[in-house]
């Protein structure tokens, strides 16, 4: 079998190659100046157990961005395998809470239902990713629940049994 090795440069295979790493899937909540705001992202990990820090990166090209690089504040939502629905529509809109049953964090944030975990995160830096930041919040609580997740690999969503 034969490797494909590209210039990163080109963009395209650069990003097929990335496509190789399987990743969960969030929704990320803030408060913007319209109101609650949201954002599906696949770009988040933990970076730090002390003091307990995770990181997620928006895309510089959003409407969205500006909203959560200025948050104080802001909630990661861990999708469950059912949630694929809720992926797309803030992968879509980022101000469609229509007839969601949201609730909101201690922190007045808008909490998305159903999901696998949260992390209920304060702004703690950010950080030049090129054509996207690297967000780093400082986790104030977390919750979470049994379930499977919503997996993204290769440009397609799914599960451990099944793919869109």
């Amino acid at each position: 079998m034969g490797d494909i090795t590209s210039d990163p440069a080109g963009g395209r295979d650069f990003r097929a190659a990335l496509g190789r790493y399987a990743t969960g899937v969030t929704v990320v909540t803030a408060l913007g100046s319209r109101g609650p705001v949201g954002i599906t992202a696949n770009s988040f990990t933990s970076v730090s157990i002390d003091p307990p820090l995770v990181l997620w990166c928006p895309a510089r090209s959003s409407a969205r961005f500006q909203a959560f690089a200025e948050a104080p504040f802001y909630a990661i939502h861990v999708l469950a395998a059912d949630q694929l629905e809720l992926c797309r529509r803030f992968a879509r809109a980022g101000g469609d809470f229509d007839g969601l049953d949201t609730g909101t964090t201690p922190d007045g944030l808008p909490l998305l239902p159903g999901c696998l975990a949260r992390f209920d995160c304060a702004a703690h830096a950010a950080h030049d990713g090129g054509d996207h930041a690297i967000l780093v919040g400082r986790v104030l609580r977390a919750a979470m629940r049994p379930g499977e997740p919503l997996l993204f690999w290769g440009g397609r969503y799914g599960d451990f049994l099944h793919h869109d």
